[in-house]
Parts: C-alpha cells; structure tokens; sequence
C-alpha cells in the first residue's frame, strides 16, 4: 500500500515536512503540495516529486487520490481543516496548536466523537525527541523516584515580528512545553502563574511561568524570544532519588586561541528533525492501520495546551495565581 499525503501550506514547515515524506517515508507519496502561492507550490513539488499542486485546501482534502493530509498552513486554518478532514474521513497530521481557543478545540473533539474514530493526530513533535523519551523511561522506569519538579526553558534568537508579545510567548511558544510537560509527568495542570523581568528596550521580555499540577509537582517554564545567542531548549525532571537533564544537541565542539566552543542551532528545525522523521512514520502508521499511536498528541492533548495558555495569559495580565478549569476528559480520549 502507499499512501498518498497532500501537504497543506508550503512554507518552512511544509517544506520540512514534504522533504520527510519524500526521503523518510518509504511506502507514502507526497501526493499534492496545497498553497495559495502556486509557485511557491510548484517549487516544492518539483522539488521533492509530488504528483500535483493545488491552491484550494478543501478540495484537496476531498479528492479520492489523497489517502491522508498534512496541515502545515497558518494557525488560523487549523481548526477548520481538521474538521475538513474528519468529515471527509481522512487521517490528518495538523501542526500545533488545534486552535488557541479552547472552545474551538472542543468543537473538532466533538466532530471526532462523532465519527467514531480518531483522525487528528496534533504536531507536538517534542514527544518523539530521544531526550524527552529517556525523561519519561526514567520516571517511569522508577529510577528518579516520585518526581517533584520539572524545569524548562525555551530560548530564540529573536521574535518572529516586532509586535510579538508577552502574551504571544504563552500561546505561540509555550504549547510545546505545556505538552512535553503533560506527557512526561503523565498529569494536568491545576494552576498557573506568570511573570516578566523588565528590559532596558523595547524588545519583548522572557516570560517565566510557574505550574502546579493535580499530582502536586511543581513546574517552571522559561520562554525568552530574545535570547540572542541562539536557539536553546533544555529541560530537567527532578526526583526524589536523582534527575535527569535534556542535553544540547552539538556534533562538534571548535578548539582555538585558548577558548573552546560550540554552536547552537538558529532554529528548531536542526535540533527535532529526526523527532519530525519519528512522528511522520507514527503518523504514515496511523493511515495504514487505523490505530492512533501510543505517544502522540491527539485532540485533548490540543485543548489541554490551549486552555493553561489561555490561563497564563490571563495569569500574566492580572499578577495573580489562576486557575486552569478544564473540561471533563472523554472517555473517547483515555
């Protein structure tokens, strides 16, 4: 069987992932490059072997020679094309976030429930990242003891546009930290607060959060869009009986002058490729057999991250501890 995947949007992570599909994915077929810039379309499927281009998202979805759909198309887009694809009963791999709006997220939920099957398995790739994947063996393995505290912080050279916010570093930078957290820990959230340090320009400040989850463990996170020296992403789980750290990935080290360096990535794209290559296979998986991998992300995953950055924001605004209030869990999601 080969599967036949159509990439939505052919921007940096479109092309990230036509280029998995082309190279990684022995068995699928990068089938149609969707993008409302068809020459920037035509490139990437020249580029990487694509049967077609196209520039209508819905259609695409809809054609019988699409087996399953990658959205790779800008945030606001996501919500309804995965509720394109669970009609039209297609599996889709959707970039996070679902949607930052909780009650949004619900919606495509309750449109999954309804189908009777998953369909929507959600990008929050750093659950495929080997150190994140030893984090979890070893508390689970029971070597760490109880865990008490996980720390973490998610560094970038510099925001995306000048008008990135504070607010913008809880919703569009955390959710990967929100869930990474969610999925070692294996629990939620019940509380949030959140701070920033003042500046000495106009640049966005980091935002530093503190979580406390149902099971009582404490978290901290760190999201500083403006860190300069490049981009840098740690986390460190803390247990009764020891820890165990995430390392910078760095293949070479340079010696000379009497100093000693190594360089960082100036984006994440270096740094998770083979946890992107790890979840396309799950994904390519997914298609074929219809069974929603052990360790992705799914619906609920996508309203948990959505819901504790709605209330970090307001956390952020307001000073004050808040609470994070989430739905019941669906018995469709355990």
């Amino acid at each position: 069987m080969t599967v036949r995947i159509a990439v939505i949007g052919a921007g940096l992570m479109g092309a990230d992932h036509a280029k998995i599909i082309a190279e990684d994915l022995p068995g699928a077929q990068l089938q149609i490059v969707c993008d409302m810039d068809v020459a920037r379309a035509q490139g990437l499927a020249d580029r990487y072997g694509a049967v077609d281009v196209a520039i209508h998202p819905d259609s695409v979805i809809a054609r019988d020679d699409v087996d399953a759909v990658i959205v790779a198309s800008p945030d606001f887009t996501h919500t309804p094309l995965s509720l394109a694809c669970i009609k039209a009963g297609k599996r889709v791999l959707c970039e996070k976030p679902l949607s930052q709006l909780p009650d949004e997220c619900l919606a495509v939920m309750a449109a999954e429930q309804a189908s009777g099957a998953k369909h929507v398995m959600l990008g929050f790739m750093r659950r495929y990242d080997q150190s994140y994947i030893e984090m979890k063996q070893a508390l689970v393995g029971g070597t760490l003891g109880r865990a008490l505290m996980m720390h973490n912080f998610h560094r970038n050279v510099e925001t995306p546009a000048a008008d990135f916010t504070g607010a913008m570093a809880i919703t569009n930078s955390a959710p990967h930290e929100f869930d990474v957290v969610r999925h070692v820990l294996g629990t939620e959230y019940a509380s949030i607060t959140a701070f920033q340090p003042q500046r000495s320009d106009a640049l966005v400040a980091p935002v530093i959060m503190v979580l406390e989850t149902t099971d009582g463990h404490l978290v901290t996170i760190e999201i500083n869009n403006n860190a300069a020296y490049g981009y840098d992403v740690r986390g460190e789980l803390v247990g009764e009986s020891g820890t165990i750290a995430t390392n910078t990935v760095a293949y070479s080290r340079t010696d000379m002058k009497l100093s000693s360096s190594t360089r960082y990535e100036t984006d994440w794209r270096g740094r998770y490729h083979a946890a992107y290559v790890r979840q396309n296979r799950d994904f390519q998986a997914f298609v074929e057999t219809g069974k929603f991998p052990d360790i992705a992300s799914d619906c609920w995953d996508g309203y948990c991250a959505a819901t504790v950055a709605q209330a970090g924001v307001e956390a952020l605004v307001s000073g004050m501890k808040t609470q994070v209030e989430m739905a019941p869990k669906p018995e469709f999601y355990a």
